[in-house]
């Protein structure tokens, strides 16, 4: 039995990003929020990125400039779930991978997570790219799941998905040999013709394609927009490429089983740069196309 409707399935491949309530419980929201509360209001003590993720880079990454004491800007959290039991249960125990495993079949695999955070007063923004290029598999099998930890309006920085793109090529993200992450400004140009945004309440999630091109601006309002975005792959896409945020849960088996399987589909793309700070923002910035 689908956790999805039928029609919000034939949505997703279709336009390549579909919003789907209730993904989490009341209780299970409000841990995810209790656990991103407490990181906030720990990094009013530093003044540069902190933590340490398993290959060393830092964990909690900030808004520098902007950060300060007095109106801390924690902008990612990476691999949350390595340090919360909240995280690593909506990961594995939500509706989140039923219907992830709706989309692209019974085995679903765990691949890597974070949580970018636009709160007031910061200038985050994303410009437009494809989520393959930083992850290529050898199918294009995955989702990137955005769960809204607050509500999300037009006016602080929601997802602009570009509705079928899913279904085209993939957009370069090198640029005079430069790994910039972010796609040139034809393909930005040509998505954002058929863009759409999406807007969702808090415990709502966001399906996305792999291949979907998608942006989001800086957030205008007063209120945060934190989501926790999880990537799923199907068990038989296997990485070709190290995870840019590797994690002790990535391989996780999440639904189904594991079979030992690979499932290769044709592309071509160059091999992505591994961020150096662990946040690709620093990548975008500076790169008009």
């Amino acid at each position: 039995m689908s956790c999805l409707p039928h029609n919000l399935i034939d949505a997703f491949h279709r336009d390549g990003t579909i919003v789907a309530d209730d993904a989490v419980t009341r209780q299970q929201l409000a841990a995810l929020r209790h656990a991103f509360d407490t990181w906030w209001e720990e990094s009013r003590n530093h003044d540069s990125n902190y933590g340490e993720m398993i290959d060393g880079r830092p964990r909690f990454d900030l808004q520098i400039p902007g950060h300060s004491r007095a109106a801390p800007l924690l902008r990612r959290v990476n691999s949350p779930t390595e340090i919360s039991d909240a995280y690593l249960d909506v990961v594995t125990n939500s509706r989140i991978p039923d219907m992830v495993a709706d989309l692209i079949g019974p085995n679903v695999k765990f691949h890597h997570s974070k949580i970018n955070a636009k709160l007031p007063g910061a200038n985050t923004e994303v410009k437009w790219h494809q989520d393959f290029p930083f992850t290529p598999h050898s199918n294009d099998d995955l989702v990137t799941a955005l769960l809204a930890l607050d509500d999300v309006d037009e006016t602080n920085g929601p997802l602009i998905s570009a509705l079928g793109s899913h279904k085209s090529g993939l957009a370069e993200i090198w640029h005079d040999g430069k790994f910039t992450g972010v796609a040139s400004e034809a393909a930005s140009a040509d998505w954002a013709k058929d863009a759409k945004v999406f807007t969702m309440r808090a415990g709502s999630v966001c399906l996305m394609h792999t291949r979907a091109g998608h942006s989001s601006g800086p957030n205008r309002g007063t209120r945060p927009r934190r989501l926790f975005i999880a990537v799923y792959s199907a068990e038989d896409a296997i990485p070709l490429s190290p995870n840019p945020l590797p994690s002790k849960h990535e391989g996780l088996i999440v639904r189904g089983e594991r079979t030992g399987r690979v499932r290769s589909v044709p592309f071509e793309l160059k091999l992505p740069q591994r961020p150096s700070t662990g946040s690709f923002f620093n990548q975008q910035v500076g790169y008009d196309g």
